[in-house]
């Protein structure tokens, strides 16, 4: 047997081998997207981008966006990892659930709820692989962050801009808190919607929140 033969057999038993190993590992909804994920490259024209780590296992996640400036809709969703099975499935499922919806419909980005609607569609995650749920969930958020942010520099109305998801100004959220001695982020959100989007802007609504009641 020359050792061309020797590799090429050696190379076949190996993949099959990994392909076994892998499809052991995880479950058949995490393997299944593991393989043939739909989402994986950059958005075209994407005008949202969120990059983000985890010192846990070295993994480096990318999500892209495309965001339709006037209706919000988002009309695509790619991801970039160099992370496990787990991480992928996840970027993709998000991404996969995410597309076609506007911000205004994603009700503050509530963690809990697309943490729920992930393990319901690839199972529960051990406690060693949640923080790939995470990384998902908080680099979706930075990519809202750097769309928002973008948003604002283009903003050519006299006040402030806070929410771009509904279009909400920082003095009717300044007076709608001052009206209705709100404490709370949801409180500002169920009266005014700031912050009831992608949530990107809630921070800063707590910040005026802190801010405005000093002063009540």
């Amino acid at each position: 047997m020359t050792l061309k033969h020797f590799t090429r057999i050696y190379f076949l038993f190996h993949s099959c081998y990994s392909s076994n190993r892998v499809g052991k590992f995880y479950s058949e909804k995490i393997s299944d997207r593991f393989h043939a994920p739909q989402n994986v490259g950059s958005a075209t024209g994407a005008n949202a981008v969120g990059t983000n780590a985890t010192f846990i296992c070295g993994a480096v996640l990318r999500v892209s966006l495309r965001i339709e400036k006037d209706t919000k809709e988002i009309v695509e969703v790619k991801f970039r990892t160099n992370g496990c099975g787990y991480l992928i499935a996840s970027a993709d499922l998000l991404a996969e659930q995410i597309t076609g919806k506007k911000l205004n419909e994603l009700h503050g980005l509530d963690k809990s709820i697309l943490q729920t609607q992930i393990k319901r569609e690839l199972g529960e995650f051990s406690e060693n692989r949640r923080h790939c749920l995470e990384l998902c969930l908080e680099t979706l958020q930075f990519a809202f962050a750097d769309f928002r942010n973008s948003q604002i520099e283009e903003f050519a109305g006299e006040k402030a801009l806070i929410c771009t998801c509904f279009g909400v100004s920082e003095e009717t959220i300044e007076n709608v808190i001052k009206e209705n001695s709100f404490e709370t982020v949801e409180e500002v959100s169920e009266t005014c919607n700031a912050g009831g989007g992608c949530g990107s802007c809630q921070p800063l609504i707590q910040e005026i929140i802190d801010t405005t009641c000093r002063y009540l």
